[in-house]
């Protein structure tokens, strides 16, 4: 994403996007460092091109990437871009959560983000710079609310209730005619032939559309869901007392990802707002208008600016 540089007087109103770029995956936890990388580089020379400029004429670089879960991850990369781009540039890098928390915000960092999508996280600013997060850790550490882990709850349940240890559902009948599968028996095969996050992940809307039938186990998968969801938000909350010493403070509350999107009556999104709202009234639902990319490009300019300021007090 590229953006000309605003004036100090604010964010200007439609946002004057240059130029935008997309690229494949770019966590180096997925891909490797080498990839992940070369990923990085081209995706920015692609977004430069297209805008008409080059690596000279940039200020400030935020780049938010999954992934990045500790400052060992952070110099990792940052290393990386001041190997791109000339000693003048501004550079920051962030987790991917906090861009989707600045597209909700235009670039503020404070409230409550919470992204639900293949995977899930929470993640969380004070205005004093403080940071927390929950979730996040992967399907295998128990993203549970996420799309993966909706959608592995459902073929649990349909191989369960396949060999008797647990009750029949719609699941079974929904999901075997949407993957083309005979018999359950093929589920083994057909999940492990190639058992990427997003392929199985891409089974929810199928989950939501059990559940809106009335079926049982459908529902309780995603009400689990929404209790694992709202628990996330809730613990970000609680460490850094968003809501204030009597709970009733009013903070941001940026929702971002495929899962708690709209889904006709079973609006998973809607549940989970009205969970957190029960013990944390001051929280202010946001649907971004904008991408976090553009988050992360808001980001990249007011990190500009406080460094700026910063410099010309110490003149």
């Amino acid at each position: 994403m590229a953006m000309p540089a605003a004036s100090r007087d604010g964010v200007p109103d439609p946002l004057p996007v240059l130029a935008r770029a997309v690229a494949g995956c770019s966590n180096h936890n997925s891909v490797g460092e080498i990839a992940a990388r070369e990923t990085l580089e081209q995706v920015m020379a692609d977004a430069l091109s297209k805008s008409g400029s080059n690596r000279a004429a940039v200020r400030a670089v935020c780049l938010a990437v999954s992934g990045v879960n500790h400052p060992t991850d952070q110099q990792r990369i940052l290393d990386w871009l001041k190997d791109m781009f000339p000693s003048h540039v501004k550079l920051f890098v962030q987790n991917d959560a906090v861009a989707a928390l600045a597209s909700g915000t235009l670039g503020r960092l404070h409230g409550c983000v919470l992204i639900a999508g293949t995977g899930t996280i929470a993640y969380g600013f004070t205005e004093d710079g403080r940071e927390a997060r929950a979730a996040g850790a992967g399907p295998v550490l128990g993203d549970w609310g996420s799309g993966y882990g909706i959608a592995s709850q459902a073929l649990t349940a349909v191989v369960r209730a396949h060999d008797g240890r647990g009750p029949q559902t719609m699941l079974t009948h929904s999901i075997l005619r949407r993957l083309c599968l005979p018999s359950p028996d093929e589920l083994i095969g057909w999940t492990y032939a190639d058992p990427s996050w997003a392929r199985i992940a891409a089974l929810v809307p199928i989950v939501v559309s059990c559940a809106e039938s009335g079926d049982q186990v459908a529902n309780k998968i995603l009400q689990d869901s929404v209790k694992e969801l709202a628990a996330s938000v809730k613990a970000v909350v609680q460490r850094l007392s968003l809501s204030g010493e009597d709970g009733r403070g009013r903070f941001p509350l940026v929702m971002v990802g495929g899962v708690l999107e709209a889904n006709r009556r079973w609006d998973i999104g809607k549940e989970v707002v009205n969970c957190i709202l029960k013990d944390y009234p001051g929280a202010h639902p946001i649907r971004p208008k904008v991408e976090p990319a553009v988050g992360a490009a808001l980001l990249a300019w007011n990190f500009y600016l406080r460094e700026s300021e910063n410099h010309f007090d110490k003149i």
